[in-house]
């Protein structure tokens, strides 16, 4: 039945509606449920989920794919969402809409998961407006704070644009091809369909609107001023949950095109290869702890595409696709923990002799930042070499140069952090009383760092036969 096929989107729907019901008429100390129900759907909808496992194939008329990439990145998408609401009670608890931003959560949560099963463009610009227009009050959800309006701005009028951008191609394509499924117009492709001007150039706009939400260039400059100005526990899912989603959908778009029709394998490795480098260059002189993690999270989505260039060109590219979103959201949701754990402190200067006064945190920080560079036994050792692995197999040696040089550069910008944080004996920062729920949210995802990392052969056997459609 394919209504049956959406069942765990549903169940995120319905419990998105009873929580926004439930905060509507609770008194505003007993929000904090909201963060319970909230997890209990969440862990329903990942057991529907689960049911969906080895399955492969379209619903919806086509418009909705069932494979193993996508599965997994939709169950990612409630992990983080869900880690996301974990870290929400503490930080919202004097806001006085505490319950309704738990529905929120949700309901952009239901829109990156629509992305990741997008098979058609249509169903890719209605889940890329779900997911923007949802995001929007996240990131400026505190009202009262210039800096969190700010933000929220500057995402919606950069989504706005990117967004009309995204539309528009689309019906260029639509109007050149004369299709919206993917699988159709990779049909058309091989019944010989003509590269027309308007047709690569609608291919182009489509990139670009999926880029936004992907956090990559063109579209990339609303990570950092989110991941500074967002309410902390928005600004960890912003900066995770919707780039799951796109990069899927990106990747699905990316395998409706055949190598040697057109040139968007060559334009993807091209906006992998600037977004890294952009990423990177621009975090080396940050002075504020979570606007350098929103630039590194704008690099990270260059190492994401890596995957995404040679999606159909290596067997193992879906695989590195799952591994490396994987290891990036362990690692991101970690950093922003501790950062929540710390009630947003982010000044560099807060983080000195952090290793002396919060012992935890800073192993949970470090974690989170040897796991985004690469560094063994973390989790994001594994993911990134088998995103290096597949791109050289896939015939894009100098890309995986590119990024091998940039992971050599993101190395001084986390070192500017962790090396005061461990040898300095400042004690500049008070210290926050702690958060049970953000503490548990920081301790679980520093553990999934290194327990998945020391799993990730087991682990890569096990997604060594997923595919996408």
């Amino acid at each position: 039945m394919p209504i049956g096929d959406l069942a765990p989107e549903i169940a995120v729907l319905f419990t998105a509606v009873a929580t926004l019901l439930f905060a509507m008429f609770a008194p505003r100390r007993l929000h904090v449920v909201g963060a319970i129900i909230a997890l209990s759907g969440l862990t329903v909808a990942g057991v529907l989920l689960a049911d969906q496992l080895g399955r492969t194939g379209t619903t919806f008329s086509g418009t909705f794919a069932i494979d193993g990439v996508g599965v997994w990145a939709r169950f990612l998408i409630l992990v983080a969402t869900g880690v996301c609401v974990m870290i929400s009670p503490g930080w919202f608890a004097t806001d006085r809409r505490h319950g309704e931003v738990y529905a929120v959560f949700l309901l952009s949560a239901v829109g990156a998961m629509a992305l990741a099963g997008a098979a058609a463009l249509m169903q890719l610009v209605v889940a890329v407006l779900l997911s923007s227009v949802t995001g929007y009050p996240l990131a400026a959800y505190h009202r009262g704070w210039a800096i969190s309006v700010e933000a929220g701005m500057k995402y919606f009028l950069i989504g706005a644009l990117a967004n009309a951008v995204l539309v528009t191609g689309v019906v260029f394509v639509t109007g050149m091809a004369g299709v919206t499924g993917y699988e159709p117009l990779a049909n058309a492709f091989a019944d010989g369909l003509i590269a027309s001007p308007l047709l690569v150039a609608g291919l182009a706009m489509v990139a670009v609107g999926i880029a936004y939400k992907l956090g990559a260039a063109p579209a990339h400059t609303w990570v950092p001023d989110v991941a500074e100005g967002a309410p902390v526990p928005s600004a960890a899912f912003l900066t995770v949950v919707p780039k799951i989603g796109a990069a899927v959908a990106f990747a699905r778009l990316v395998t409706a095109v055949p190598p040697d029709a057109l040139a968007l394998r060559p334009l993807v490795a091209t906006i992998a290869a600037v977004t890294m480098t952009i990423g990177n260059l621009a975090a080396l002189r940050q002075q504020d702890v979570r606007r350098l993690l929103g630039w590194s999270s704008v690099s990270q989505a260059g190492y994401v595409l890596m995957a995404v260039v040679v999606i159909d060109l290596d067997t193992g590219a879906p695989t590195a696709l799952v591994a490396m979103l994987g290891a990036y959201t362990v690692g991101n949701i970690a950093a922003f923990a501790v950062v929540a754990d710390l009630r947003g402190r982010t000044a560099l200067s807060d983080y000195s002799g952090l290793a002396a006064r919060r012992p935890l945190d800073a192993a949970v920080l470090a974690l989170a930042f040897l796991s985004l560079v690469g560094i063994p036994p973390t989790v994001g050792f594994f993911g990134k070499f088998a995103v290096f692995e597949v791109t050289i197999a896939g015939g894009y040696g100098w890309l995986a140069l590119v990024a091998a040089t940039n992971t050599v550069v993101s190395l001084i910008y986390y070192a500017r952090v962790l090396s005061p944080m461990v040898f300095d004996a400042s004690t500049n920062g008070a210290v926050a009383q702690l958060d049970k729920m953000t503490w548990a949210a920081a301790v679980a995802t520093g553990s999934a760092i290194i327990a998945l990392g020391l799993t990730a052969g087991l682990l890569l056997d096990q997604l060594a036969d997923i595919s996408l459609l």
